[in-house]
This record gives C-alpha cells, structure tokens and sequence, in this order.
C-alpha cells in the first residue's frame, strides 16, 4: 500500500490533461464512494455531488469558468453543489434516514430537533457557508482517493457560481455550486506545473503547539 505522504506528493492541482484518456468508471465510482463516506457535521452531508460528463454542458461551465481546459479535457467534471439553506424538512429527513439503519432512539430525536432550533433561525447565507464547508471536508477525501488511484484532479473555485448554478439548473433544487473538481490524467510535457518542486509552509510556520 503506497504511503499517505508518497500520495500526497504524486498529486498537484493538474493544469493540463490528456483529453484522449478517460478515467475508467470503476475508479470515478470509487472517489464518489471516498466523498459519499466522508464525515460531515451532524451527519446532515448538505450537498449534492453532479458527475458531468456532457460535453455540451461542460463547455458551457468552461465559458464561465475562466476558461480553465481542465473542465473539459478531463473526462469527469465533479460538481458540488450545497443546499442552499438549512430546513426543518432537510433536517427531518436526515435523523428519517439515521433512525431507519439504527432505530428510533429518544437521544438521537433530541439532538436533531436541537438542531433545527439551531440552525433554522439562522440567516440563509450563514447556513449555506457552513453547508459548503461539509462539501470541502468530502473534496479533500474525493483528491486523496483519486490519488490513491493515479488519477488526476484539479479542484477549482476560479468560476462564476451564478453562472454554473443556471446552467445546471440548481437554484430549482435548493443548491449552490461551490467547488469543481475535474478528473482525468496529467498529459506529460504539456503542463508547465508538473516538473514545479511542491511548494508548502514549513512545519516550523504551520503548526503550533500549545501545551
């Protein structure tokens, strides 16, 4: 088994893929699998992941996606896509979902109705924000599970979000777009941030210990 730092060193943010290699549907299936297992708070998982394969439509996102080639050269383009508030309906159906795999359990219908005192009152945007950041902890799985499995990715926030959101229809769902992520393979001697040393803080700058 290669070693978590070996992986985390083979993958970068590829700027240039091969758009005559597709990645096989065995290994797209396993990093949504990576991003559907990955934790969220409360369990609630706030969002939706949108495998675009489509060219027409990735063109579109291309156009509004500061013309990133990635978006289409690649042959999957993830799109994660956040509610776009907290409900009481969204909330019902998660503790719904957790009773019908555990039981009904008075514990766990408190925490949850706990929660929809929590969060309902809250504005929209404050609720979407912090939906969007349970979408990030499943893109950090979804890059080091396809890392594990010599596919290449790119995640990307340089889009108009408006724009992705009409395009795919997401505001009639209750999302917003928040983050893309492009699989497919790095073409060699075409992208100018492969042969680049990895450049990252020092551990010294990074991390602080209080004790």
């Amino acid at each position: 088994m290669t070693a978590l730092k070996d992986l985390m060193n083979w993958r970068y943010a590829t700027k240039k893929m091969d758009p005559a290699k597709a990645v096989p549907e065995e290994k797209v299936e396993a990093i949504l699998e990576a991003i559907r297992m990955a934790p969220t708070s409360s369990g609630t998982q706030p969002f939706e992941v949108f495998v675009v394969t489509q060219d027409a439509m990735r063109e579109e996102i291309r156009k509004v996606g500061w013309d990133q080639s990635q978006i289409t050269e690649g042959s999957h383009l993830l799109v994660f896509a956040a509610w776009d508030n907290y409900s009481a309906e969204r909330i019902d159906a998660v503790r719904s979902h957790m009773e019908e795999l555990r039981g009904e359990n008075p514990m766990i219908a408190q925490y949850y109705e706990n929660l929809k005192g929590a969060y309902l009152p809250r504005d929209a945007a404050v609720n979407h924000d912090h939906a969007a950041r349970q979408a990030y902890i499943a893109l950090g799985f979804a890059m080091l599970a396809a890392a594990e499995l010599e596919v290449d990715c790119c995640p990307m926030e340089g889009f108009d979000a408006d724009a992705v959101d009409d395009i795919m229809g997401l505001k009639a769902l209750g999302l917003k777009s928040v983050t893309l992520l492009p699989l497919g393979y790095r073409q060699e001697g075409a992208d100018w941030l492969l042969p680049m040393e990895k450049v990252r803080k020092s551990r010294a700058d990074m991390v602080k210990t209080i004790s």
